[in-house]
């Protein structure tokens, strides 16, 4: 039944009260009972919504009016409707600083002194110690190895045993691989201990940002997935920090205490996850409908929201997927998924394409463009500092434009400021040139997290299916390790002196690369905001081209 006709129904027996024996001059009584007998209809109505075996009709009106008030709040609205919501999501993506802290780590020391002197070989020429290219490329590509086991690990286990679970069990696996990064004591131990930390990297990394899509209202999609780049920039800040500080430490104490420091993260983590709620948009998936009801309840205000029919809306959208198959991986390279799953991968993997390993190299990229280690440093952590401010400006940005125009304009921006570098970088040797690419590669480290950057966490949440979320997330983050683990060697090879020794050229080779990923952007990313994932869903099975997207109306009672 529609709303209008639902609304038309309730119009017709107000109507007919006149002609009701019940209602006569004395019938305060009669009224009463009327009103206690409508409340009691009404509460049979919502209870359908609840009844595993209710039929799609029973529910319907009521998914309706759920997904008509998401859509008609504003994102004030949404916050104060949904406060801890917010809270939550804001906890789930805290796990991703985990892996940021050691990713930033792994390239840092590659330009501490103190590491360098341990780990190092001596070069006569220059009378200092530098990591080897091999060895800087092991290093930093041995975390991206173990998330790489630890996404695909992830899909499955997610959906089996939940967001919650899994993320928890990430968290304990990671409290003892740190162990075995303190105690390590040659570059072998620490790549295996940097492989080991990364399979729970990759649990987070796959969950996080399906987790925070789900338990947030529409409007508030975009800053709760945004806040997974907020914290990879705070997790970046910690380590520039750190590494500063001791930087001018010659023992091992100046990369041992960076290394413990990883424990201050996963035990109060994993307390606050314990009590944090499951997704309910994973529960209805599996028919555990009065626990999504009470997930809904506790992850908004009662009094601000009807969750019996905020799980209406959810079965809703279960429904029009629904398969009596498991979810598998199989399933993201099927028919429409297809192009879902190749959206997600080619989000992810465009990261690397774009200069953002400039980003994660940045204090040996500010060392190979001329510039003193302390100054490097220092840069390193201006850099991070304002990664974190310019995250939280790109929050204000989706509320206004949305994440297809924010992506192109940002992409397009990085492209020109990238081959900017590369002819700062060919004009000669001086001072102020070295300036000149340290400014550069600033700007663009910078700049990628008020756009692409961003922008791409909001993409990779909402574009998969429900059904195959968890999957899909982690399929998509696949796909950015496999792009990154042979670009860390390319990147290394560019920028060390025992290697290519190109410095800022490498503008010239991440702005052809983004420049590909800016064109396939412009055809095939479509513009999602604002939009249900029930319209997400019917767009997509309609093959909306992607730049129509825009411009397409999905009528509130269509399934298909």
């Amino acid at each position: 039944m529609s709303s209008t006709h639902v609304a038309e129904h309730h119009t017709e027996q107000r109507l007919h009260h006149n002609d009701n024996p019940e209602f006569d001059s004395k019938g305060l009584h009669n009224v009463d009972s009327a009103a206690e007998a409508k409340g009691h209809a009404s509460h049979t109505d919502h209870a359908l919504d609840l009844d595993e075996k209710a039929q799609f009709a029973d529910y319907k009106a009521d998914a309706i009016e759920a997904e008509n008030s998401e859509h008609n709040m504003t994102v004030m609205e949404s916050v104060r409707a949904y406060p801890m919501a917010t809270f939550w999501a804001f906890i789930m993506s805290f796990t991703i600083i985990m892996e940021s802290y050691d990713v930033f780590l792994c390239g840092n020391f590659i330009a501490l002194p103190a590491f360098r002197q341990k780990y190092g070989v001596h070069l006569a020429a220059t009378d200092e110690y530098v990591i080897t290219t091999s060895w800087q490329s092991a290093l930093q590509v041995s975390g991206q190895l173990g998330a790489l086991i630890g996404v695909f690990l992830a899909g499955p286990l997610t959906s089996r045993i939940g967001y919650r679970w899994a993320t928890l069990s990430g968290l304990m696996l990671l409290n003892a691989f740190i162990f075995v990064f303190f105690f390590a004591n040659s570059l072998p131990v620490i790549f295996v201990s940097q492989i080991l930390e990364g399979i729970p990297w990759g649990i987070f990394i796959a969950n996080a940002p399906a987790y925070c899509s789900e338990i947030v209202p529409i409007k508030l999609r975009a800053p709760a997935t945004q806040m997974l780049q907020w914290f990879w920039a705070i997790g970046s800040i910690i380590v520039g920090a750190v590494t500063y500080v001791y930087n001018s430490d010659k023992s091992e104490q100046a990369f041992k205490i960076p290394i413990a420091l990883q424990w201050i993260f996963p035990t109060p983590l994993a307390i606050l996850i314990f009590f944090a709620p499951e997704s309910p948009w994973w529960l209805v998936r599996k028919g555990r409908l009065e626990e999504a009801a009470k997930s809904v309840g506790r992850l908004g205000r009662r009094s601000r929201l009807n969750v019996n029919e905020t799980v209406a809306m959810m079965r809703r959208v279960i429904e029009l997927e629904k398969s009596i198959k498991e979810p598998h991986f199989f399933e993201l390279f099927k028919g429409v998924d297809l192009y879902r799953t190749l959206i997600v991968c080619g989000v992810y993997a465009a990261q690397n394409l774009t200069g953002n390993l400039i980003a994660n190299q940045a204090v040996f990229f500010f060392e190979q463009a001329g510039v003193g280690v302390n100054t490097a440093f220092a840069l390193g952590l201006i850099t991070s500092a304002l990664q974190a401010i310019f995250v939280m400006l790109s929050w204000i940005l989706t509320s206004y434009f949305g994440r297809r125009s924010i992506y192109l304009w940002g992409s397009a921006v990085n492209t020109i400021l990238l081959v900017a570098l590369g002819i700062a970088a060919s004009v000669g040797t001086s001072t102020a040139i070295s300036n000149a690419q340290a400014a550069l590669g600033l700007i663009i480290s910078v700049l990628f997290t008020l756009g692409p950057a961003p922008a791409s966490w909001v993409i990779i949440g909402e574009t998969s299916s429900i059904r195959l979320r968890p999957l899909t997330t982690g399929i998509g983050r696949a796909s950015y390790y496999i792009v990154e683990i042979p670009l860390i060697f390319l990147s290394s090879y560019l920028l060390n002196p025992t290697g290519g020794n190109l410095g800022g050229k490498c503008g010239y080779v991440w702005a052809g690369t983004g420049l590909v990923c800016l064109i396939l952007a412009f055809f095939y990313l479509p513009e999602m905001r604002g939009r249900s994932y029930r319209e997400i869903d019917i767009l997509f099975k309609r093959k909306v081209p992607a730049r129509k997207w825009k411009k397409t109306h999905v009528d509130i009672n269509d399934d298909e």
